[in-house]
Protein backbone atom coordinates (compact mmCIF):
# COMPACT_ATOMS: atom_id res chain seq x y z
CA UNK A 1 0.00 0.00 0.00
CA UNK A 2 1.46 3.15 -1.23
CA UNK A 3 1.76 5.82 2.15
CA UNK A 4 0.66 9.09 2.07
CA UNK A 5 2.38 11.86 1.15
CA UNK A 6 3.41 13.98 4.09
CA UNK A 7 5.83 17.19 3.71
CA UNK A 8 8.02 18.17 7.78
CA UNK A 9 8.89 21.02 8.02
CA UNK A 10 11.72 21.79 10.45
CA UNK A 11 12.79 25.06 12.09
CA UNK A 12 15.97 26.07 12.45
CA UNK A 13 17.19 27.01 14.92
CA UNK A 14 16.22 23.87 17.35
CA UNK A 15 17.26 22.23 20.41
CA UNK A 16 20.10 22.25 22.58
CA UNK A 17 21.00 26.23 23.66
CA UNK A 18 24.87 26.86 24.33
CA UNK A 19 23.78 26.97 27.87
CA UNK A 20 22.23 23.62 27.69
CA UNK A 21 25.03 22.18 26.49
CA UNK A 22 26.92 23.34 28.94
CA UNK A 23 25.51 22.35 32.26
CA UNK A 24 25.07 18.75 30.84
CA UNK A 25 28.82 18.91 29.98
CA UNK A 26 29.72 19.89 33.61
CA UNK A 27 27.51 17.10 35.11
CA UNK A 28 29.06 14.26 32.69
CA UNK A 29 32.78 16.28 33.51
CA UNK A 30 31.96 15.75 37.20
CA UNK A 31 31.33 12.16 37.24
CA UNK A 32 34.47 11.65 35.09
CA UNK A 33 35.98 13.66 38.11
CA UNK A 34 34.90 12.98 41.34
CA UNK A 35 32.79 9.60 40.26
CA UNK A 36 29.49 8.28 40.92
CA UNK A 37 27.36 9.97 42.55
CA UNK A 38 27.36 13.02 41.93
CA UNK A 39 24.17 15.30 43.06
CA UNK A 40 22.32 17.76 41.41
CA UNK A 41 19.76 20.28 43.03
CA UNK A 42 17.00 20.18 40.67
CA UNK A 43 16.95 18.86 37.23
CA UNK A 44 19.79 19.69 35.70
CA UNK A 45 17.83 20.78 32.24
CA UNK A 46 14.15 20.21 31.64
CA UNK A 47 14.07 17.33 29.76
CA UNK A 48 13.10 14.00 31.31
CA UNK A 49 15.77 11.98 28.40
CA UNK A 50 17.85 13.93 29.40
CA UNK A 51 18.05 13.74 33.08
CA UNK A 52 17.42 9.77 32.99
CA UNK A 53 20.88 9.46 31.02
CA UNK A 54 22.58 11.27 33.55
CA UNK A 55 20.74 9.15 36.11
CA UNK A 56 21.88 5.97 34.83
CA UNK A 57 26.14 7.46 34.51
CA UNK A 58 25.73 8.01 38.43
CA UNK A 59 24.01 11.64 38.67
CA UNK A 60 21.75 11.95 41.60
CA UNK A 61 18.77 14.58 41.25
CA UNK A 62 17.47 16.43 44.08
CA UNK A 63 15.14 18.95 45.02
CA UNK A 64 16.99 20.59 47.98
CA UNK A 65 21.01 20.92 49.54
CA UNK A 66 19.62 19.23 52.83
CA UNK A 67 19.32 16.23 50.55
CA UNK A 68 23.01 15.93 49.67
CA UNK A 69 25.83 14.48 51.67
CA UNK A 70 28.60 16.94 52.51
CA UNK A 71 31.25 14.82 51.17
CA UNK A 72 30.11 14.48 47.36
CA UNK A 73 30.12 17.45 44.86
CA UNK A 74 26.83 18.68 44.02
CA UNK A 75 25.84 20.95 40.84
CA UNK A 76 23.38 23.79 40.71
CA UNK A 77 21.38 23.20 37.67
CA UNK A 78 21.79 25.49 34.86
CA UNK A 79 18.12 27.27 36.21
CA UNK A 80 20.50 29.70 38.88
CA UNK A 81 19.63 29.29 42.61
CA UNK A 82 18.95 32.17 45.10
CA UNK A 83 21.96 33.47 46.55
CA UNK A 84 21.45 31.13 49.68
CA UNK A 85 21.98 28.08 48.45
CA UNK A 86 25.88 28.28 48.10
CA UNK A 87 26.11 29.86 51.01
CA UNK A 88 24.52 26.81 52.73
CA UNK A 89 26.73 24.73 50.62
CA UNK A 90 29.87 27.01 51.84
CA UNK A 91 28.90 26.30 55.38
CA UNK A 92 29.01 23.11 54.97
CA UNK A 93 32.29 22.92 53.43
CA UNK A 94 30.63 21.17 50.01
CA UNK A 95 32.45 21.23 46.94
CA UNK A 96 29.99 22.48 44.50
CA UNK A 97 29.82 23.52 40.67
CA UNK A 98 27.42 26.25 39.29
CA UNK A 99 26.02 25.40 36.20
CA UNK A 100 23.76 28.37 35.77
CA UNK A 101 23.83 29.89 32.23
CA UNK A 102 26.02 32.43 31.79
CA UNK A 103 22.64 34.61 30.25
CA UNK A 104 21.07 33.73 33.39
CA UNK A 105 23.73 34.85 35.55
CA UNK A 106 23.79 37.96 33.43
CA UNK A 107 20.66 38.60 35.10
CA UNK A 108 21.29 38.13 38.30
CA UNK A 109 24.34 40.60 38.00
CA UNK A 110 21.90 43.36 36.45
CA UNK A 111 19.53 42.60 39.27
CA UNK A 112 22.38 43.56 42.02
CA UNK A 113 23.39 46.35 40.64
CA UNK A 114 20.27 47.83 40.36
CA UNK A 115 19.76 46.67 43.92
CA UNK A 116 23.16 48.75 44.68
CA UNK A 117 21.64 51.86 42.57
CA UNK A 118 18.89 51.99 45.59
CA UNK A 119 16.38 50.68 42.56
CA UNK A 120 13.49 48.55 43.60
CA UNK A 121 13.00 45.23 40.90
CA UNK A 122 10.25 44.31 39.25
CA UNK A 123 10.72 40.69 36.88
CA UNK A 124 8.65 39.37 34.68
CA UNK A 125 8.57 35.74 35.12
CA UNK A 126 6.74 33.10 35.80
CA UNK A 127 6.00 32.58 39.15
CA UNK A 128 7.44 29.20 40.54
CA UNK A 129 9.73 28.39 37.77
CA UNK A 130 13.35 27.63 39.20
CA UNK A 131 14.46 30.51 37.26
CA UNK A 132 12.35 33.10 38.67
CA UNK A 133 12.53 32.01 42.09
CA UNK A 134 16.57 31.71 41.66
CA UNK A 135 16.37 35.62 40.22
CA UNK A 136 14.33 37.21 42.62
CA UNK A 137 16.45 35.10 45.27
CA UNK A 138 19.55 36.91 44.89
CA UNK A 139 18.06 40.31 46.62
CA UNK A 140 16.41 40.37 50.03
CA UNK A 141 13.00 39.77 50.63
CA UNK A 142 10.89 42.69 49.38
CA UNK A 143 13.54 43.84 46.66
CA UNK A 144 11.94 41.94 43.69
CA UNK A 145 8.36 42.36 42.63
CA UNK A 146 7.07 39.67 40.26
CA UNK A 147 4.21 39.89 37.33
CA UNK A 148 3.21 37.53 35.26
CA UNK A 149 1.07 39.56 32.80
CA UNK A 150 -0.50 42.93 31.35
CA UNK A 151 -3.00 42.66 34.51
CA UNK A 152 -0.55 42.52 36.73
CA UNK A 153 1.62 45.68 36.16
CA UNK A 154 -1.85 47.62 37.56
CA UNK A 155 -1.80 46.33 40.85
CA UNK A 156 1.68 46.79 41.25
CA UNK A 157 2.43 49.03 44.46
CA UNK A 158 6.33 49.75 44.40
CA UNK A 159 8.15 51.52 47.45
CA UNK A 160 8.73 54.35 44.99
CA UNK A 161 7.42 54.40 41.67
CA UNK A 162 10.45 56.46 40.62
CA UNK A 163 13.07 53.94 41.63
CA UNK A 164 12.53 50.59 39.50
CA UNK A 165 14.02 48.83 37.16
CA UNK A 166 12.95 46.10 35.27
CA UNK A 167 14.35 42.24 34.51
CA UNK A 168 12.81 39.42 32.86
CA UNK A 169 12.81 35.32 33.12
CA UNK A 170 15.19 34.50 29.77
CA UNK A 171 12.73 32.31 28.43
CA UNK A 172 9.67 33.91 27.97
CA UNK A 173 7.59 34.77 24.96
CA UNK A 174 8.98 38.06 23.33
CA UNK A 175 5.80 39.31 21.84
CA UNK A 176 3.97 38.73 25.41
CA UNK A 177 6.81 40.26 27.46
CA UNK A 178 6.96 43.18 25.38
CA UNK A 179 3.58 43.67 25.96
CA UNK A 180 3.85 43.84 29.61
CA UNK A 181 6.96 46.24 29.13
CA UNK A 182 5.20 48.38 27.25
CA UNK A 183 2.42 48.73 30.37
CA UNK A 184 5.52 48.95 32.70
CA UNK A 185 6.84 52.27 30.88
CA UNK A 186 3.14 53.51 30.93
CA UNK A 187 2.49 53.20 34.29
CA UNK A 188 5.86 53.99 35.66
CA UNK A 189 7.96 56.31 32.97
CA UNK A 190 11.25 56.34 34.79
CA UNK A 191 12.18 52.47 35.21
CA UNK A 192 14.89 51.20 34.15
CA UNK A 193 15.29 48.73 31.66
CA UNK A 194 18.21 46.43 30.84
CA UNK A 195 21.00 47.74 28.44
CA UNK A 196 20.64 44.10 26.18
CA UNK A 197 17.17 41.77 26.68
CA UNK A 198 16.79 39.65 29.26
CA UNK A 199 14.80 36.67 27.24
CA UNK A 200 17.86 34.59 25.68
CA UNK A 201 19.49 34.63 21.72
CA UNK A 202 18.26 30.86 22.10
CA UNK A 203 14.48 31.91 22.82
CA UNK A 204 14.10 34.55 20.76
CA UNK A 205 16.00 32.48 17.82
CA UNK A 206 13.38 29.21 18.02
CA UNK A 207 10.57 31.65 18.47
CA UNK A 208 10.96 33.33 15.41
CA UNK A 209 11.81 30.24 13.11
CA UNK A 210 8.57 28.99 14.67
CA UNK A 211 6.95 31.87 13.34
CA UNK A 212 8.49 31.42 9.99
CA UNK A 213 6.63 28.40 9.50
CA UNK A 214 3.78 28.39 11.29
CA UNK A 215 1.55 30.16 8.72
CA UNK A 216 2.33 26.92 6.13
CA UNK A 217 1.88 24.00 8.26
CA UNK A 218 -1.76 22.24 9.23
CA UNK A 219 0.03 21.47 12.58
CA UNK A 220 3.33 22.00 14.65
CA UNK A 221 4.66 19.29 17.16
CA UNK A 222 7.24 21.30 19.62
CA UNK A 223 9.74 18.59 21.16
CA UNK A 224 10.19 19.43 25.08
CA UNK A 225 8.91 18.84 28.41
CA UNK A 226 5.85 19.78 30.54
CA UNK A 227 8.04 22.07 32.50
CA UNK A 228 9.99 23.64 30.42
CA UNK A 229 8.97 27.10 29.79
CA UNK A 230 10.88 27.65 26.40
CA UNK A 231 9.38 24.82 24.89
CA UNK A 232 5.89 25.74 25.98
CA UNK A 233 6.21 28.97 24.71
CA UNK A 234 7.00 27.58 21.55
CA UNK A 235 3.89 25.76 21.27
CA UNK A 236 1.92 29.38 21.95
CA UNK A 237 3.88 31.18 19.45
CA UNK A 238 2.85 28.79 16.98
CA UNK A 239 -0.72 29.08 17.50
CA UNK A 240 -0.41 32.79 17.49
CA UNK A 241 1.51 32.52 14.48
CA UNK A 242 -1.33 30.74 12.19
CA UNK A 243 -0.84 27.15 13.15
CA UNK A 244 -3.84 26.23 15.80
CA UNK A 245 -2.92 22.94 16.09
CA UNK A 246 0.49 23.53 18.05
CA UNK A 247 1.63 20.44 20.48
CA UNK A 248 3.57 19.69 22.88
CA UNK A 249 5.22 16.00 22.86
CA UNK A 250 7.87 14.77 24.83
CA UNK A 251 9.36 12.08 22.14
CA UNK A 252 7.44 10.73 18.91
CA UNK A 253 5.25 7.98 21.34
CA UNK A 254 3.38 11.00 22.57
CA UNK A 255 2.56 11.86 19.19
CA UNK A 256 -1.63 11.82 18.46
CA UNK A 257 -1.34 10.50 14.74
CA UNK A 258 -4.90 10.52 14.72
CA UNK A 259 -5.01 14.37 15.09
CA UNK A 260 -2.85 14.78 11.93
CA UNK A 261 -4.90 13.00 9.74
CA UNK A 262 -5.48 14.72 6.93
CA UNK A 263 -2.15 17.00 7.69
CA UNK A 264 -0.18 17.39 4.24
CA UNK A 265 2.62 19.61 6.04
CA UNK A 266 3.96 19.73 9.85
CA UNK A 267 6.41 22.06 11.23
CA UNK A 268 8.75 20.40 13.46
CA UNK A 269 10.92 22.15 16.37
CA UNK A 270 12.32 21.25 19.80
CA UNK A 271 13.10 23.05 23.12
CA UNK A 272 16.02 24.65 24.25
CA UNK A 273 16.87 21.82 26.35
CA UNK A 274 15.35 18.78 23.57
CA UNK A 275 18.01 16.81 22.00
CA UNK A 276 18.37 16.30 18.70
CA UNK A 277 18.23 12.48 19.31
CA UNK A 278 14.83 12.94 19.53
CA UNK A 279 14.29 15.42 16.98
CA UNK A 280 15.55 12.30 15.03
CA UNK A 281 13.25 9.63 16.16
CA UNK A 282 10.14 11.90 15.33
CA UNK A 283 11.07 11.87 12.10
CA UNK A 284 12.37 8.37 11.48
CA UNK A 285 8.19 8.10 13.13
CA UNK A 286 7.17 10.11 10.19
CA UNK A 287 9.16 8.60 7.47
CA UNK A 288 7.50 5.21 8.76
CA UNK A 289 3.81 6.30 8.21
CA UNK A 290 4.87 8.17 5.18
CA UNK A 291 6.09 9.60 1.75
CA UNK A 292 8.26 11.70 3.74
CA UNK A 293 9.74 15.11 1.88
CA UNK A 294 11.80 16.82 4.61
CA UNK A 295 12.57 20.50 4.50
CA UNK A 296 14.32 22.79 6.67
CA UNK A 297 13.62 26.60 6.97
CA UNK A 298 16.83 28.59 9.14
CA UNK A 299 15.81 31.70 10.40
CA UNK A 300 20.07 32.67 12.33
CA UNK A 301 22.56 30.81 12.63
CA UNK A 302 24.13 29.82 16.73
CA UNK A 303 27.52 29.67 17.37
CA UNK A 304 27.61 30.82 20.92
CA UNK A 305 29.85 28.24 23.02
CA UNK A 306 30.03 28.76 27.26
CA UNK A 307 33.41 27.40 28.92
CA UNK A 308 32.69 24.90 31.67
CA UNK A 309 33.37 26.29 35.32
CA UNK A 310 37.59 26.41 36.22
CA UNK A 311 37.05 23.47 38.67
CA UNK A 312 36.73 21.09 36.44
CA UNK A 313 39.19 22.30 33.69
CA UNK A 314 41.86 21.06 36.51
CA UNK A 315 42.72 17.73 37.36
CA UNK A 316 41.00 16.41 40.82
Amino acid sequence: MTQPPMTLVLAAPRGFCAGVDRAIKIVEMALGKWGAPVYVRHEIVHNKFVVDNLRAQGAVFVEDLDECPADRPVIFSAHGVPKSVPQAARARDMTYVDATCPLVSKVHIEAERHHQNGLQMVMIGHAGHPETVGTMGQLPEGEVLLVETVADVALLAPRDPAKLAYITQTTLSVDDTAGIVAALESRFPAIVGPHKEDICYATTNRQAAVKAIAGRVDALLVIGAPNSSNSRRLVEVGRAAGCPYSQLIQRAADIDWRALQGARAVGLTAGASAPQVLVDEVVAAFAARYDLTRETVETATEDIEFKVPRILRVPA
